[in-house]
C-alpha cells in the first residue's frame, strides 16, 4: 500500500526585521507589552515593491525550491504542487501555478487551498490521499502568507501578532519502511466565522479587505478545538500522546502553545516553537517551524510528529507523521 513520506522540508523569510520597538512609533504600544501577552519578538515583513522578490509567488518558489534541494529530487521528478494561502499573488490564476512556472516544472496540476492558518494542514492532507490514489509520485505542498497586506496597522489587538514567509515539504510515494503520514483529522464550523474574518472581498467589496478578531473568542477556541482534534487523531491512529516525539503547533502567539500543552499534558520540551521569530506566518507557521526544527538536529529521521492548526472559518485539524 502506497504511503507519503516528508523527503524534504524548506523555508523563506522576507530579508526586513520588523522588531516590537518599532510599533511604538505608531500605536500605543510597548515591546513589553506585546512580548509578555503573545512571546513574540519579531516577525519579517515582505517587500510591497513591484515585482518583488518577496512577492507570494516568489516566497512560495523559494521555499518550494530549498524543499526540493533537500529532497534529493529535481523538479522534473515534482508532478503536483499545492499552494496553501490567505494572501493569494493574483485573484487568479492560483498562487501555485505562478510558482510552479517560477520553479520551472512543466508537469503536473497545481492549484492553491484556502483554509487560513490552517491551511497547510488542510493541503498536506489533499497532497496525501491524492499520493494514496496512485497518480502522483512526487507532491510540493507549500504554505506561504504575506499577513502583513491584510493587517489593520491601526489595531493594536492584531497588527503585532503577525509576519510574511512559507514554509514547504515534499512528499513522495512510497511502498515500505516506517517513514510516513499516518492520520489526519479535520474540521470547520462555519458558526464561527465572524470572530476571525477580513472585512472585504473581491466579489463583495472589490479588495481584500483586512483582518478583524475577536481575541478572546479565538483564544478560547484555538485551544479547545486544538485539544480535542489531537485527542481525537490519537483515538483514530491508536497512538499515545506519550509516543510522540515532537508537537509542531500553529504558531500563533506563545500563551496559546503552552496552553495546549498544558491542557494535552503535553510536556512543553517536546513543542516546537519559533512564534517569537517569525510571529503567526498563517500557513506558513507550521512548515517554516518544521523546517526550523529539522535544520536545527531537534527533530530527526524516524522521530513521531504531530502538528495543530486552526484558522478561520472556523478551521483546524492535526496530523501526525514520522520522519
Amino acid at each position: 500500500m502506497l504511503k507519503s513520506v516528508i523527503k524534504g522540508t524548506g523555508s523563506f523569510l522576507p530579508l526586513r526585521v520588523m522588531t516590537n520597538k518599532e510599533f511604538e512609533e505608531t500605536i500605543n504600544t510597548t515591546d513589553e507589552w506585546i512580548f509578555s501577552r503573545t512571546g513574540i519578538k519579531q516577525r519579517h515583513i515582505a517587500s510591497d515593491a513591484e515585482k518583488s522578490l518577496e512577492s507570494v509567488a516568489n516566497m512560495a518558489a523559494n521555499a518550494g525550491k530549498m524543499a526540493i534541494d533537500n529532497s534529493g529530487l529535481s523538479v522534473d521528478d515534482i508532478d503536483l504542487i499545492i499552494v496553501a494561502t490567505t494572501t493569494p499573488e493574483k485573484t487568479f490564476p492560483a498562487t501555485a501555478v505562478i510558482a510552479q512556472s517560477i520553479l520551472g516544472v512543466k508537469q503536473g496540476a497545481a492549484f492553491d487551498i484556502q483554509a487560513v492558518c490552517a491551511g497547510f494542514v488542510f493541503a498536506l492532507s489533499v497532497a496525501d490521499c491524492m499520493i494514496k490514489a496512485g497518480g502522483i509520485k512526487n507532491a510540493l505542498v507549500i504554505g506561504v502568507d504575506k499577513m502583513s497586506s491584510i493587517v489593520d496597522w491601526s489595531d493594536r489587538s492584531s497588527c503585532v501578532l503577525f509576519g510574511d514567509g512559507a514554509g514547504a515539504v515534499v512528499l513522495s510515494a512510497a511502498a515500505s519502511g516506517n517513514a510516513g503520514l499516518i492520520g489526519f483529522d479535520l474540521n470547520s464550523d462555519g458558526n464561527f466565522k465572524d470572530i476571525l474574518f477580513t472585512d472585504g472581498g473581491v466579489s463583495s467589496t472589490g479588495n481584500s479587505g483586512k483582518l478583524v478578531m475577536t481575541g478572546k473568542e479565538v483564544f478560547k477556541h484555538a485551544i479547545e478545538k486544538m485539544s480535542n482534534s489531537f485527542i481525537t487523531l490519537l483515538e483514530k491512529t491508536g497512538i499515545t500522546s506519550a509516543e510522540i516525539d515532537w508537537l509542531v503547533p500553529h504558531q500563533a502567539n506563545e500563551r496559546i502553545i503552552d496552553s495546549l500543552a498544558e491542557k494535552l499534558s503535553f510536556p512543553i520540551e517536546k513543542v516546537i516553537k519559533t512564534v517569537s521569530m517569525h510571529a503567526n506566518t498563517s500557513a506558513a507557521s507550521i512548515p517554516l517551524a518544521l523546517h526550523s526544527a529539522i535544520s536545527s538536529g531537534t527533530i530527526t529521521s524516524g522521530d513521531l510528529v504531530a502538528s495543530a492548526a486552526i484558522g478561520g472559518g472556523l478551521s483546524w485539524g492535526s496530523c501526525i507523521f514520522r520522519m
